[in-house]
């Protein structure tokens, strides 16, 4: 983790756990220099990232406020279930898995480049449908490097991928860059999801970083559109 990042995470806690209230400024960047002792650009870019986070907003001429957010969502912003995977963000519900492909693959130009990897290269690639209580919900077409998250079998496929990878792998899941669209499901979707050729499906496209920058996945996930729901808290 970069060191304005762990500027942004230990101002964000501060924030999530009161020390800062709603409306209120936060300190001057002068400030902040002197008690992290690090340059102004640095303090920038960690205020820059609470901004993006919505936590924050900048006020020309006045400083960095607060946000103010209702409790709900510094609940949503505070919690681990911002960025999980399948298994956690429908942990009260009975989670299972179908394995519709299974494979060692080179990437592609465009996988390797969001993967940070050369073509030459081994990916797994990874296709599974998802159920919660026994109702389909997703299917997610996943892009692995193998060189740094190694020993996937089909018995951990059954279960969570995350949870692989921090409890065993003990690599730590940081963030991820999504781009959300609406499509057509195709004939294989239509199938597995159990939903008519004419119904709009969810497409997630994501890449996941590690805490250290490293990106670790490639996935789309193609969501029955009745059983999703994306929040966002916005800012001006």
């Amino acid at each position: 983790m970069s060191k304005y990042e762990e500027i942004a995470q230990d101002i964000r806690q501060a924030i999530l756990s009161g020390k800062y209230s709603p409306n209120e400024q936060l300190p001057l960047e002068k400030e902040m220099c002197s008690s992290y002792g690090v340059s102004r650009i640095t303090i920038k870019k960690a205020v820059d990232e609470l901004v993006i986070q919505g936590l924050v907003i900048k006020r020309r001429g006045s400083g960095t406020f607060v946000k103010s957010v209702n409790d709900e969502d510094v609940e949503e912003l505070g919690s681990v279930k911002q960025f999980g995977g399948f298994s956690e963000t429908n942990k009260e519900k009975k989670v299972s898995s179908s394995i519709i492909k299974f494979e060692v693959i080179h990437p592609t130009d465009e996988i390797a480049t969001k993967l940070k990897i050369t073509c030459d290269d081994f990916v797994y690639y990874i296709v599974r449908a998802r159920y919660a209580d026994n109702e389909p919900y997703v299917i997610e077409y996943t892009y692995m490097p193998i060189g740094l998250i190694h020993g996937i079998k089909t018995d951990i496929l059954m279960n969570s991928i995350y949870n692989y990878i921090e409890k065993n792998l003990k690599l730590k899941i940081k963030s991820a860059h999504r781009t959300v669209r609406a499509i057509l499901p195709n004939e294989i979707e239509q199938e597995w999801l159990k939903i008519d050729k004419n119904m709009p499906i969810l497409e997630v496209e994501q890449v996941g970083f590690l805490d250290n920058g490293q990106s670790f996945e490639y996935s789309k996930s193609h969501h029955r559109s009745d059983k999703i729901e994306i929040r966002t808290v916005s800012i001006k």
